[in-house]
């Protein structure tokens, strides 16, 4: 070998070591490199996952709230319902009366409901015979002095107060629409305390 044949072979080998140890930078700052991003991603993952899951936490309690709402909701429109039966049962049970209970009960009720003891009872056309009794039993028991109406209201049961321009309702109705007012509350209490 002669000297310019060993120059360019160290030239070579110089160049070689140098071109090798470039590349072993090279593939170190690229693995660096990738093992950088690979730890963000693996962070973005876990914080993705992180808010997934709480996202679908909050969604699941969010709809678990909206579907106990809806339960107390059902709950109580079926509550209502009931009270309501329970007033639609006492006014028909109030327009079955019949007889000396009924009359009894009429004849109270215009006994207190009167104001002038000169008023005309109207009643439905279905309790006109019961009424003209009721009518005789309240004058007998109060001294006043009602008289029966040849009209006929368009009422279930009960009876109308009339004398000039006023008329006071006792139909059986609206007495049962009032008190449903005043007691539903207690009903209810009767009604679902178990």
């Amino acid at each position: 070998m002669n000297g310019l044949e060993r120059i360019t072979s160290r030239i070579e080998a110089e160049a070689r070591q140098e071109i090798d140890a470039i590349l072993d930078a090279g593939k170190a700052e690229a693995s660096r490199i990738v093992d950088s991003w690979r730890a963000k991603i693996d962070a973005e993952t876990r914080e993705l996952n992180t808010r997934n899951a709480k996202a679908a936490e909050e969604r699941e309690e969010r709809l678990k709230s909206a579907a106990e709402m809806d339960a107390r909701k059902t709950i109580l429109a079926a509550k209502q319902e009931m009270v309501e039966a329970a007033y639609d049962l006492a006014l028909d049970k109030l327009c079955a009366l019949s007889g000396d209970e009924k009359v009894k009960l009429l004849a109270d009720l215009m006994a207190r409901a009167s104001s002038t003891g000169t008023e005309e009872v109207v009643f439905s056309a279905a309790d006109k015979a019961d009424g003209a009794k009721a009518v005789e039993a309240a004058n007998a028991a109060s001294g006043k002095k009602l008289t029966l109406s040849g009209d006929a209201a368009p009422i279930r049961g009960g009876f109308i107060l009339r004398d000039r321009n006023v008329e006071v309702n006792c139909a059986f109705e609206t007495l049962v629409r009032l008190q449903k007012a005043e007691t539903a509350g207690e009903v209810a209490k009767v009604l679902f305390s178990a």
